[in-house]
């Protein structure tokens, strides 16, 4: 196992003390838990691209263990009431989505395709509303409302990618 995928597993692990950390009301561990989770995401791609370590296991482990992370974060922030009913449903029916249709594509042989600046930016944007809901700070519901828009934009932009990728390798 390489370095990437190492600190990929890393955010599995992270899952679990974000959350009892989170419920144990240490509201600004769990969020620096959390930040360290998204360093860790960053840091796995840039070393596995810069040093020609990406791997098919990587590359089906890391957007699992972001999409993960993200579905424990607004879970916890909506039994905490911090997080709107109507956001929570729209962002686990996202990320839920993707996990569910990237186990099909994968299992069927079908192609994919690398995360895309939209979704770069969404994350970003996320990372940066929960920020702001954990801090109590004004702007952090409208804030994250913009990266789940941003965020349904970048799968679709993924999905006709998709499309075209598979399209081509398959005719």
């Amino acid at each position: 196992m390489n370095v990437p995928n190492l600190l990929t597993m890393s955010r599995f692990v992270l899952i679990p003390v974000f959350l009892v950390l989170y419920f144990k009301d240490h509201t600004i561990a769990a969020l620096l838990t959390l930040l360290l989770a998204g360093f860790t995401d960053f840091l796995d791609g840039y070393i596995a691209r810069r040093s020609g370590q990406v791997t098919v296991t990587g590359s089906m482990l890391d957007p699992l263990a972001d999409k993960l992370t993200m579905l424990s974060v607004i879970l916890a922030l909506l039994i905490k009431s911090v997080l709107p009913l109507g956001a929570f449903v729209a962002m686990a029916f996202r990320e839920l989505g993707m996990i569910v249709g990237s186990a099909i594509f994968y299992f069927r042989g079908f192609k994919t395709v690398p995360a895309n600046g939209v979704g770069k930016a969404t994350t970003i944007i996320y990372y940066l509303a929960i920020t702001l809901l954990f801090l109590e700070l004004p702007g952090g519901v409208p804030v994250l409302w913009a990266g789940i828009v941003l965020s349904f934009l970048a799968s679709f932009i993924y999905f006709m990618k998709f499309k075209k990728l598979n399209e081509v390798s398959r005719g």
